[in-house]
């Protein structure tokens, strides 16, 4: 028991520089993929193409005056971030980034906890991060903070429907909650992967994962033309940050979920590692490998997106989330129950 504790600290602390870290770089790739779309060279300057860039950012952030403005709820104020942050790195409790590895005689499973429900429990505590959001621009006591709020209470609420009904046909597919054994579920062919069996099903859910992250085309609750950066209008320095750092994590979680629902997670198209006689530890850390190149490919594609596509306006999104995915969603879970039930 407190071997497995030990454990379970060790992957927890190596989780937490991890995902940090990797959040600091996105900020990188996405300004250096944005500026060579837009023919610029983009960060330069700190340390070699500017590697050193996020490190700059992060000191910067650190070090600015903390400003609580005198018109806001102060208590409230601070939590909304802090709940922002927090919300983002608990969905991965349950999210597989590896097969196995060896170390002193134990199976060590790449997840912080294989839960039998995990893709449910991601789902379920991912859609609490608007909460924050909520208290951000309530606390502000700042129109256009409070609208952006509302607005993104909204939107949630009108994609989380169709992103729901899009897993629940990955459910009945894989006859599991479990997020490792979707993965395994489809490991035995790339044929096998859902975006192939599933690709309405993978349409509808990259499309309300992008509204659930509030990025471009429906980052309606923070646009500058309308709402001045919206529910984050009054924050500066370290909380701003927060935030920021929060909607990274979001886009990296959602993009190794996505991996792992519809890319097949750690499998290799017609490779099993098993075959090859490799050690165990080698096959994990080929595993790891393969599930962040797939994760690093969706978050490319969530840059590309946001890059690429003019804003919606905020009738056209209510539209898209409750008379086109949500019915077409509908219709993709009855087909998919229907083709399981007469397929057996």
């Amino acid at each position: 028991m407190g071997e497995e504790i030990i454990i379970s600290i060790i992957k927890l602390l190596i989780f937490f520089f991890a995902m940090f870290t990797a959040a600091a770089y996105t900020t990188l790739a996405e300004r250096k993929i944005m500026s060579y779309m837009q023919l610029r060279k983009g960060p330069n300057r700190a340390g070699p193409w500017g590697f050193l860039q996020p490190l700059a950012d992060g000191i910067k952030f650190i070090f600015k005056e903390e400003i609580v403005p005198a018109h806001t709820d102060s208590k409230m104020f601070i939590l909304g971030p802090i709940l922002v942050i927090a919300v983002s790195l608990m969905p991965w409790v349950a999210l597989p980034f590896g097969d196995t590895i060896t170390l002193f005689g134990r199976e060590i499973y790449m997840q912080l906890a294989d839960i039998n429900t995990g893709a449910l429990f991601m789902i379920s505590i991912s859609s609490l991060g608007v909460y924050g959001i909520i208290l951000g621009g309530w606390a502000s006591n700042n129109k256009f903070s409070l609208l952006g709020s509302v607005r993104s209470a909204a939107q949630m609420i009108s994609y989380e429907l169709p992103l729901g009904l899009s897993l629940a046909a990955i459910f009945i597919l894989s006859g599991s909650l479990g997020t490792r054994d979707i993965v395994l579920s489809q490991i035995a062919s790339p044929w096998q992967w859902n975006i192939f069996v599933q690709p309405v099903g993978f349409i509808i859910f990259f499309t309300s994962i992008l509204a659930e992250t509030n990025r471009t085309p429906f980052d309606l609750a923070e646009c500058d033309s309308e709402l001045l950066a919206g529910y984050h209008t009054e924050y500066g320095g370290f909380k701003f940050s927060l935030f920021l750092f929060g909607e990274y994590i979001n886009i990296i979680t959602a993009s190794a979920f996505m991996a792992v629902l519809y890319l097949g997670g750690w499998s290799i198209p017609f490779v099993n590692l098993h075959d090859l006689g490799l050690s165990p530890n080698v096959i994990g850390v080929i595993s790891i490998i393969v599930v962040l190149a797939k994760t690093c490919f969706f978050v490319f594609l969530f840059i590309w997106v946001r890059w690429t596509l003019p804003r919606f306006r905020y009738d056209q999104l209510m539209d898209l989330g409750w008379k086109v995915l949500l019915p077409l969603s509908i219709v993709n879970l009855m087909i998919t129950a229907a083709a399981v039930l007469f397929t057996k």
